[in-house]
């Protein structure tokens, strides 16, 4: 089973006042859908743009698995456990919130930050919060997130290239540019497909450049 969501279906949100645009894809603060609260393991995916000098305070987290990828810009991250990174394009960021942490997100640079965030629940709650930074990721090999049991597949494929999509239970696809076929589906970016019943169907890349993220949920 395929289920297309359009990136026009987002929740708005963010604080455009300070320089802050966010698409919501579930339910999220003031946005609740009972009917749209999760998918898998998976329980926001967050398209993010701040403004140079705009940012998310030091807020707490727990209990949540947080993987990000930056898709224009760069991204200052510093946490109450004493990381300060840099997450540029290719990166993977992942924060395990665990049973408590503290973080900021800003652009510190000169030219606007785009990003897509997205949240996990972890099998198990509670544990102690750890940081990772995977620099130039290489999509021949998916980042692996074993405490939500999922795998990130990061893909670019040239047009005309055929992906098949991971036969697992569940399996979330995200569109950050470019376009694709999904079994007869057009998807754009911002857009995204949930499949179930682990058949793997397959991506065909109709416009360039592509890029998307896959979420292989096994749990």
């Amino acid at each position: 089973m395929i289920d297309v969501r359009r990136s026009d279906e987002r929740y708005s949100g963010g604080d455009p006042a300070r320089g802050i645009t966010t698409r919501h894809a579930f339910s999220f603060g003031s946005h609740y859908d009972p009917d749209n609260l999760r998918f898998g393991a998976l329980i926001a995916c967050n398209e993010e743009r701040l403004e140079p000098g705009a940012g998310f305070d030091e807020h707490p987290h727990d209990h949540t698995e947080i993987v990000t990828w930056v898709v224009e810009g760069e991204l200052t991250h510093r946490d109450s456990a004493g990381h300060a990174t840099v997450v540029r394009p290719g990166d993977v960021q992942r924060l395990s919130s665990a049973s408590g942490v503290r973080h900021e997100e800003r652009n510190d640079g000169s030219t606007p930050l785009v990003f897509v965030q997205m949240w996990l629940a972890p099998r198990t709650p509670g544990g102690e919060p750890s940081y990772q930074v995977v620099r130039a990721v290489d999509e021949a090999e998916p980042y692996a997130l074993a405490p939500s049991y999922a795998l990130l597949h990061i893909r670019r494929p040239a047009v005309g290239e055929r992906i098949t999509v991971p036969p697992a239970p569940a399996v979330y696809v995200h569109v950050v540019r470019g376009a694709l076929r999904l079994d007869g589906h057009a998807l754009g970016p911002g857009d995204a497909a949930r499949i179930t019943d682990g058949e793997g169907p397959e991506l065909i890349a109709t416009d360039g450049p592509v890029e998307v993220l896959i979420w292989e949920m096994t749990g």
